[in-house]
């Protein structure tokens, strides 16, 4: 019953996200080229507020049931840093123009490297095993010093490259190119459904490796397949769409909350809130202090920060974090 009102409920939503504008509520003057052109801009940002909060949603789930952790999501764990890092550099150099893929390519090998690099940074002195503390803690160090990369990258770019990078750190749904989005949404289609198909390992190593084993899982293989896929859809989005953080954290908590923890169905529920939350908090951005537009992952930081702490404070009294 909950399943039929949510989906019941997204149409409606997405529909009031298209009369959000500026100037309030309303359907723009169709009769004139300018409301055509609002109109169609605000369907192509629905789109890019679809695709890129069902990427990180999705990713979301995905590393919190690998990592048995609920705190992990792409924006913690740095892989966004490190998406943002090559996607940086990919449209400072120029490629991302020349070669639609470029972006989303350079952007997910970026994120795997940070994704080693944190790994292997918490898991000194533990055997093998990182802690969840020492994963987040690595990850937020990683994030900062991939940040600082960027810092300095901006700092030296040419100005054109500069309002370029900034308005893309900031995070917008501003449509992208046909090619890259056709580039995107393939990406993100393939993250989906191989997520999906992991549903039911990943079921299983919520509840621990050893009980994975015994129900005839590859435990290794699941885990190495997951983060990829994870860190396919985190790069992805970030290359499209920016720096939006607390996405991949706020939507599976909230999906699992109402629908349960099987990931069969909590995948595609948290991929579709995700799109659908991204998109209404594009339409928050663009109207709140209209005319002036506030970029997306701000609204979502706003929302998302307060959010983690929260579920920090949870955990660390239900010993959680060890």
């Amino acid at each position: 019953m909950r399943v039929v009102a949510f989906l019941a409920a997204v149409p409606l939503l997405l529909v009031l996200s298209l009369l959000l504008g500026p100037s309030g509520i309303g359907i723009p003057d169709l009769q004139t080229p300018s409301g055509n052109a609002i109109l169609s801009l605000r369907f192509s940002r629905l789109l890019m507020g679809l695709m890129t909060g069902a990427a990180l949603s999705a990713s979301g789930v995905v590393f919190q049931a690998l990592l048995r952790n609920p705190l992990a999501e792409p924006y913690v764990l740095g892989v966004s840093g490190g998406a943002g890092l090559g996607a940086t550099i990919s449209i400072l150099a120029g490629a991302s123009l020349a070669l639609p893929f470029s972006l989303p390519v350079i952007a997910f090998v970026s994120a795997v490297l940070t994704l080693i690099l944190v790994y292997a940074i918490a898991s000194q002195g533990t055997g093998g095993q990182p802690s969840v503390y020492s994963l987040i803690l690595a990850g937020v160090i990683v994030s900062a010093i991939c940040s600082s990369i960027i810092m300095f990258l901006v700092s030296s770019a040419s100005v054109e490259g500069l309002h370029n990078v900034i308005w893309w750190m900031l995070g917008s749904l501003q449509p992208a190119s046909s090619s890259q989005q056709l580039a995107a949404s393939l990406l993100v289609s393939i993250g989906l459904i191989g997520s999906w198909v992991l549903s039911r390992p990943l079921n299983a190593l919520v509840l621990g490796r050893d009980m994975a084993h015994y129900q005839g899982i590859n435990a290794r293989l699941i885990i190495v397949l997951g983060l990829l896929l994870a860190t396919l859809l985190a790069a992805t989005a970030v290359s499209l769409s920016g720096m939006i953080g607390f996405v991949g954290l706020i939507v599976p908590h909230v999906v699992r909350a109402s629908f349960g923890p099987d990931h069969r169905k909590l995948i595609p529920l948290s991929a579709l809130g995700g799109g659908v939350f991204l998109v209404m908090c594009d339409a928050l951005a663009r109207t709140l202090i209209a005319p002036v537009e506030i970029p997306v992952g701000v609204v979502t930081a706003l929302a998302g920060g307060p959010f983690f702490l929260i579920i920090l404070q949870k955990r660390m009294k239900q010993a959680w974090i060890s």
